[in-house]
């Protein structure tokens, strides 16, 4: 028992120390949204599935978000796969290896590792750094391999750290606009964010309607076994 509290507190210590210095936002998720499920899954489809694969996902899991099999063809599948098939690219990963410095993971289940609030800060944590081999950095992800991809959407943003004694702060600030607003282009975002926690647990919506009818249930049968409880030990009592 000792040796289980001692590996849930180094766990939670590793995860704190992971975090520190880092403002995470916080994600608009909600599974229930159809139409952003569907706007998220096309951001996904146009801007990341070309270098990251989401090979636990199969395409005709978003008619569960309410698209038509047509749909899904006609805007979401571009290489002549099947809607039955997996969310799969033809990225070499040799050669992304080379381009990177290490081949994009598989985001089917990235929602669950790294979290909703991280991914969204992630997103919009993007700035300029010519140090790096990509030209860009992350305010969540230091060093990171994976250029901006999005920096036409959103614009470039360039890093400021202000200083209050022996603290610092860090700030970003828009130094060239993009296509979209900082509105438009935070709603964009969470809509993606939202996309990609359905895709780490499609059945989570349905699984937490199922757990709130099984509570309904269950306090029903209580009440209803108290009362029967009470009849039939009434002449004992």
């Amino acid at each position: 028992m000792k040796k289980i509290f001692f590996l849930i507190s180094l766990l939670a210590s590793t995860m704190a120390a992971a975090n520190s210095g880092i403002h995470l936002d916080t994600a608009p998720v909600k599974l229930s949204d159809n139409a952003s499920l569907q706007r998220g899954a096309k951001t996904f489809v146009n801007y990341c599935l070309p270098c990251h694969s989401a090979q636990a996902m199969r395409y005709n899991r978003l008619l569960e978000i309410g698209l038509t099999e047509q749909q899904i063809k006609d805007n979401l599948i571009f290489t002549g796969v099947k809607v039955g098939d997996t969310m799969t690219n033809s990225m070499n990963k040799d050669e992304a290896q080379q381009w990177f410095g290490a081949a994009p993971p598989d985001l089917s289940v990235i929602s669950r590792s790294r979290g909703a609030d991280w991914l969204y800060t992630y997103l919009r944590g993007f700035y300029r750094d010519e140090t790096r081999p990509t030209g860009w950095n992350n305010i969540a992800f230091d060093k990171v391999g994976m250029p901006h991809v999005l920096y036409e959407l959103q614009g470039e943003q360039e890093l400021h750290v202000e200083k209050h004694g022996e603290h610092e702060t860090q700030k970003l600030v828009l130094t060239k606009p993009g296509k979209l607003t900082a509105v438009e282009y935070d709603g964009m975002v969470g809509d993606l964010v939202n996309y990609l926690v359905f895709m780490g647990e499609p059945m989570k919506a349905m699984r937490m309607k199922l757990g709130i009818v099984v509570l309904l249930f269950l306090g029903i049968f209580f009440v209803v076994a108290y009362m029967l409880k009470k009849e039939f030990w009434k002449d004992i009592h």
